[in-house]
């Protein structure tokens, strides 16, 4: 899985403030509509609808929410960590600071499967969610997510 396809660089944040999960899927919206050029509305309405169904707060302070996006020929992502740890309902009650958004085309489905799955592969290891909320810059965290391997 070519993760750095899906997520680029330009497509990274650091110190987002928001303060409920429900105000870090506005701004991830936002943040996605302006980076794909895809209506924010459409994109927060198939955030909400997926968050209904349970949290994508998947535990360890991360969270990867995702969502089918009408329109939308290849998975694309968002790399965001949050200015302070917020409450997702993760599975495991630990505030979330890191997000790993996916949006993908109905089309897609199988694909996203795959995608989520190299995600979650590379967010267990600790050496790279360590790195990761060490960051100082958006480069640097972009990396340490990107990275083949961490020691």
């Amino acid at each position: 899985m070519n993760l750095p396809n899906i997520i680029r660089p330009e497509h990274t944040f650091i110190g987002l403030s928001v303060t409920t999960k429900w105000r870090a899927l506005q701004a991830i919206a936002e943040k996605a509509g302006n980076a794909f050029g895809i209506d924010g509305q459409t994109v927060l309405k198939a955030l909400e609808s997926r968050e209904k169904l349970g949290s994508t707060g998947i535990g360890n302070g991360i969270a990867v929410p995702h969502a089918a996006i009408d329109g939308m020929t290849s998975p694309r992502g968002l790399l965001i960590r949050f200015a302070q740890p917020l409450d997702f309902d993760a599975i495991d009650d630990i505030p979330t600071d890191i997000a790993v958004v996916l949006l993908f085309g109905e089309n897609n489905r199988g694909e996203y499967l795959n995608v989520l799955a190299a995600i979650a592969r590379r967010l267990q290891s600790d050496g790279v969610l360590a790195a990761m909320r060490k960051a100082r810059s958006t480069d640097e965290f972009y990396s340490d997510f990107i990275a083949d391997s961490r020691v």
